[in-house]
């Protein structure tokens, strides 16, 4: 049985990769003590006590990060080496994020769809979901829920993302 894993309170600096990316790092031993199956670092992250996500603890040359988002830099005003006060909690959801109360109706109208959903890979459902949930229009997800499940219909429980992309373009029905 694994020990449970207190919440851990930090101050790191935003730091700015050559790449263009914004990352937080996380030393390896805060980073280990969300392990989840060896590998796993599956997080609720809160940044200056106001802005909380679900993210991964990612490995980076020894260390590890949080990437953090364009849209959640304007919005609590960081910049490349602006320090940021950074709390970690395990996340114990199922999915790593948020399911969206919609694409759940439609898992439960679709034994067959539910079944191939949840036979692929957790990385790839919280994907999935990340798509679905992206549009504000409830009708656009759900829309874009039956396309994703059709999809593994015919694809025998498997993701193709270039013709799941085109399948997106195209009318359900």
């Amino acid at each position: 049985m694994k020990p449970i894993v207190k919440p851990v309170s930090l101050e790191t600096v935003l730091t700015r990769s050559a790449s263009g990316w914004y990352f937080l790092h996380i030393s390896p031993e805060i980073a280990r003590r969300f392990e989840t199956d060896g590998k796993t670092r599956r997080v609720v992250c809160t940044l200056n006590e106001s802005h909380t996500f679900q993210c991964a603890l990612m490995p980076n040359k020894g260390r590890f990060t949080i990437g953090v988002s364009q849209p959640v830099r304007k919005k609590l005003d960081l910049n490349d080496g602006d320090m940021v006060t950074v709390q970690l909690e395990p996340d114990k959801s199922r999915y790593g994020m948020p399911m969206p109360e919609d694409f759940a109706e439609v898992l439960r109208q679709d034994q067959e769809g539910d079944r191939l959903f949840h036979g692929l890979t957790s990385g790839m459902q919280r994907s999935l979901l990340y798509l679905i949930a992206n549009p504000k229009d409830i009708d656009k997800r759900i829309h874009l829920g039956l396309i994703v499940l059709e999809h593994l219909k015919d694809n025998g429980g498997k993701i193709d993302v270039e013709q799941l992309h085109e399948d997106i373009k195209r009318p359900l029905f």
